[in-house]
């Protein structure tokens, strides 16, 4: 139930990734000194540092977005909250859960006294991990650009991954005081919130790509969003540890009834409009394929699901539902265990290894029916035959049976893109449009845009409701379980 990262680590894994990634562009003879105009950030969002200004060196380990330790302060709050477990919806458009970050930072300020001290002193420095990142890259204490002249770190973070702390007023896009008064957190260890593209400052020396500038930034899914090039009305579903499925909702903010969370799609520029999202998001999608490897040895590695998944005709009446820390969107029961039900003797690990793919999509599409629930007709754009289409990305997509299942369950077309990293390029269309490399319209007009593999749903209605209704059954069979005795 906790999960941490090593802070220095993370950087040290960052100047690998640049020395490679140059040693690649060289490989495939770029000049990359000639053409290499700026460089974009993307992040795992939600996890959470806080280091010393005057050392530079975290106080703690980074606390992921998937650990659960908060959970007693957020029972805490919900009944010392005059909105309980809503308090801060309208504002942040996020309900109190493990999941977000002004949680993990209240656990390390009540619980670790290096931090508690440091916030004491005013020597405390809060962030997500593109901030982390971000002052470091541009100097952090001491640092130097390319001429030898003294930089100093930039404490920023986007508006995407403000969005997703639970302190950032969603209409404003800055931290909202209230917010932080009830929660007791002084706004002096934030950073400054800007817009997903525009220049932040350049690399320092130290790094491989010292002296190029960072001109964009933006949480993972937001990214993912901008490289599946989703604008009002279209929505992605990125596959990856979790899951999560993001529907542009244009300029205005839209309040879920059905449990999903409000949050920023993208900001391009610090004058720009701002395009908000609804987002449900799942803890657990390739993470149970991971599972099923490193915890039961069914499989000796994550690739060989399809392969088992498809040595039976279906799950053979399996359902299993991946509650291993609760479940999220939109059902948010952190009291939820992971559950596989409808064994019989016939069972074999081939039903259980398809069981598991359908979980990601059974999960993906009761976020999908909230959208549809809270957008209306109005809110999604649909394709000249009348069809919703939902886009896919992310490692778990080149699993054709898992993008089969998905089309299959949702009764819609599912389309996967020819390159399915579209995180990292949609920070790289944030970079480059800061950089003046391209214009948005080039980047909306499908600057990028490469052959497609649509998946077209082959179950018939009747079948499909069937399904839905046994998920739903045995989801609410996983509820109330974390207290089994040991």
């Amino acid at each position: 139930r906790w999960v941490e990262h090593d802070p220095m680590e993370i950087i040290e894994s960052v100047k690998v990734c640049m020395a490679k990634t140059l040693e690649k562009a060289a490989a495939n003879g770029l000049n990359v000194d000639a053409g290499l105009k700026a460089i974009g950030i993307t992040n795992q969002r939600e996890t959470t540092v806080v280091w010393s200004k005057s050392t530079g060196l975290p106080l703690y380990n980074a606390i992921v977005w998937m650990d659960v330790r908060t959970s007693s302060i957020c029972r805490r709050l919900e009944s010392e909250l005059s909105g309980g477990r809503t308090h801060f919806v309208e504002t942040c458009g996020l309900p109190i859960s493990t999941y977000f970050s002004a949680l993990k930072l209240l656990w390390l300020m009540e619980n670790v006294d290096a931090v508690k001290d440091a916030v004491r002193a005013g020597d405390a420095l809060f962030g997500t991990i593109d901030t982390w990142l971000i002052w470091n890259l541009t100097g952090g204490i001491g640092g130097k650009d390319r001429d030898g002249k003294e930089l100093v770190g930039q404490h920023v973070t986007d508006c995407s991954n403000a969005a997703r702390t639970m302190l950032m007023n969603l209409k404003a896009l800055d931290w909202d005081k209230p917010t932080l008064e009830a929660l007791g957190i002084p706004a002096g260890i934030l950073p400054k919130i800007i817009s997903n593209s525009e220049k932040i400052g350049v690399v320092a020396s130290g790094f491989p790509l010292a002296g190029v500038s960072i001109s964009g930034c933006l949480g993972d899914q937001h990214a993912a969003m901008l490289g599946q090039l989703c604008q009002k009305g279209e929505a992605k579903s990125t596959y990856g540890t979790g899951a999560f499925i993001l529907l542009n909702t244009g300029e205005e903010v839209t309040q879920s009834t059905h449990g999903l969370l409000s949050t920023i799609a993208y900001k391009l520029g610090p004058d720009a409009p701002t395009n908000y999202a609804l987002e449900g998001s799942i803890a657990i999608a390739g993470a149970a394929v991971q599972w099923l490897r490193d915890s039961l040895g069914i499989i000796s590695s994550a690739s060989e699901i399809e392969g088992l998944a498809e040595s039976v005709q279906d799950s053979g009446g399996i359902y299993f539902v991946p509650a291993f820390n609760g479940l999220f969107a939109p059902w948010w029961r952190d009291d939820a265990r992971g559950i596989c039900i409808g064994i019989t003797r016939f069972t074999n690990k081939g039903h259980i290894a398809r069981a598991v793919l359908e979980s990601m999509c059974f999960q993906v599409n009761d976020v999908l029916n909230s959208m549809h629930k809270d957008a209306g007709e109005s809110g999604e754009v649909k394709s000249a035959e009348g069809e919703f289409l939902l886009r896919v990305d992310g490692g778990a997509t080149i699993n054709n049976l898992l993008m089969q299942i998905q089309a299959d369950l949702l009764g819609s077309p599912v389309v996967r893109p020819a390159d399915i990293e579209t995180t990292a390029l949609g920070a790289a269309y944030a970079a480059g449009l800061a950089a003046g490399v391209w214009t948005k319209e080039e980047i909306f007009a499908g600057l990028h845009k490469e052959n497609t593999t649509v998946f077209r749903p082959k179950l018939d209605d009747a079948h499909r409701k069937k399904r839905g209704d046994s998920w739903y059954k045995a989801v609410s069979r996983s509820f109330d379980l974390a207290d089994l005795s040991l």
